[in-house]
């Protein structure tokens, strides 16, 4: 078992809920504003149940230039949209406030998800300058709003960024379970929708085996058998989409036939 709300699934696949720009960030779209978040997330969220997904993960992929400190709106607007999806949702459902570990907690903790997404170790020279994410702050928050149940999940190795820790990846994972108490680990690609080191993967999985390790980028239809032959699970978000584009909408045959393959193998 990997959490309790995946049941018996031996593999879980969590799919990415892309919500549009929200209010704060250059690509927001004020016309459209908030109702205009919530339709276009929606459309996507029926068309990834639909297709037999385990779980959605909630995220704000399109807040670009990204942030290491959620600005207030933002986090009021997520909260928004996820609270008013929640209603339709018949998979358990997490959230990711790129990239801000706060935040993420926050908005998880209040809209009862059952999982965040972060980074919540490490130190990585990144497109946004000098990374250096609190993990205690976040689980100290998590803690005090009563949310001990929901998962934290430790991307190790972050897009857009170069770790400045020199340790191989493989104990890098090991001690953010040991000593910041990682939930799951994920291993990433160097950029969202492109697929991490498979040797990389195979490392963490064989010295990380007290806790669930998923592929957390770049998993697709072709490569799927071989990352689940290692991996307790995947995340994917580009694969879904139309043509494989992140920023189009879902593609509810894609996630049919994806799915379809990850049955066979689990």
């Amino acid at each position: 078992m990997i959490f309790e709300f995946f049941g018996n699934k031996k593999k879980a696949v969590i799919a990415m809920a892309h919500i549009g720009a929200l209010p704060g960030s250059p690509l927001y779209d004020a016309d459209g504003g908030i109702d205009k978040l919530i339709t276009d997330v929606l459309a996507d969220v029926e068309k990834l149940q639909a297709g037999g997904v385990d779980a959605i993960m909630f995220g704000n992929e399109n807040d670009r230039p990204y942030v290491f400190n959620a600005a207030t709106e933002g986090v009021a607007a997520m909260s928004a949209v996820v609270q008013a999806i929640k209603p339709v949702l018949k998979v358990p459902f997490g959230v990711n406030y790129l990239w801000d570990p706060k935040a993420s907690v926050a908005i998880g903790a209040v809209t009862g998800a059952s999982f965040v997404r972060e980074i919540f170790t490490g130190v990585f020279a990144s497109d946004m300058g000098i990374w250096q994410p609190d993990c205690a702050t976040a689980s100290r928050l998590r803690h005090n709003l009563g949310r001990d149940d929901m998962k934290l999940l430790f991307n190790i190795n972050a897009e857009f960024a170069h770790s400045l820790d020199n340790r191989p990846i493989e104990l890098r994972a090991r001690s953010a379970v040991f000593s910041s108490l990682a939930d799951a680990i994920l291993v990433s690609g160097p950029i969202t929708g492109e697929a991490a080191d498979q040797s990389h993967l195979r490392n963490v999985c064989e010295a990380v085996t007290d806790v669930p390790v998923f592929a957390n980028t770049g998993t697709n239809i072709d490569n799927v058998h071989d990352v689940l032959s290692l991996a307790s699970g995947v995340i994917i978000g580009t694969h879904f989409k139309i043509n494989g584009y992140t920023w189009n909408a879902v593609d509810g045959d894609r996630v049919k036939r994806f799915m379809d393959v990850v049955e066979k193998l689990r």
